[in-house]
């Protein structure tokens, strides 16, 4: 089982990282926390990872952080989400305020996860809210994101997430150019959160 990987970053996207390593180019799935982090194209990405088989596919998910990797691990446990929502939680909502919202039994910050309806959130805070004390006091220690790239660039990279997430392109604009209104100053990650607000 793949545990670890270090390698140069080949290309990268808000969902997806291709980090290569002995000459084999692997396609890693992340969250947008990771994502922020990644160093430029040509630099070397050191990520934790979990990997995925199944019948039909084995898939690769990297992670910047060890809270990361275990708040994921934990909520693919739980019966009804899988990874793609798993990494879509994570990222929609801080890793500190989704363990937050799970042992706070905080329904309606979980139900705005897409792909997670009430009986959904309401498994997720029965069966994980005594199993994350491992998680919290990483999460609640998150580093502070550095700015994203230039404007143009995250406008981009933003709807490209947001459509990689489920959302129709038209609606996915909506929401960016109001995200960034409302947060002029924001960076990646503030405003991708912001949008999925909006694109409800």
């Amino acid at each position: 089982m793949i545990a670890h990987l270090r390698g140069s970053v080949l290309e990268k996207h808000p969902n997806v990282v291709i980090v290569e390593a002995g000459g084999v180019g692997y396609e890693v799935h992340i969250p947008v926390s990771t994502f922020t982090r990644l160093p430029d194209v040509g630099g070397e990405a050191k990520l934790r990872i979990h990997m995925h088989v199944r019948e039909d596919a084995m898939l690769l998910y990297g992670f910047h952080t060890p809270e990361e990797k275990l708040l994921f691990e934990k909520l693919i446990t739980v019966s009804g989400i899988g990874p793609k929502v798993a990494l879509t939680a994570l990222s929609g909502i801080a890793p500190a305020e989704l363990v937050q919202a799970i042992r706070g039994g905080d329904l309606v910050q979980l139900t705005r996860i897409p792909g997670v309806g009430k009986k959904t959130a309401e498994r997720m805070v029965v069966e994980l809210r005594d199993k994350l004390d491992l998680v919290i006091a990483g999460a609640a220690a998150s580093v502070p994101i550095e700015k994203g790239p230039l404007l143009s660039e995250l406008e981009l990279d933003l709807i490209s997430a947001l459509v990689n997430l489920g959302s129709q392109r038209p609606a996915a604009e909506i929401a960016v150019r109001k995200a960034r209104a409302a947060l002029p100053d924001g960076d990646f990650e503030k405003l991708f959160r912001k949008a999925m607000e909006l694109v409800r």
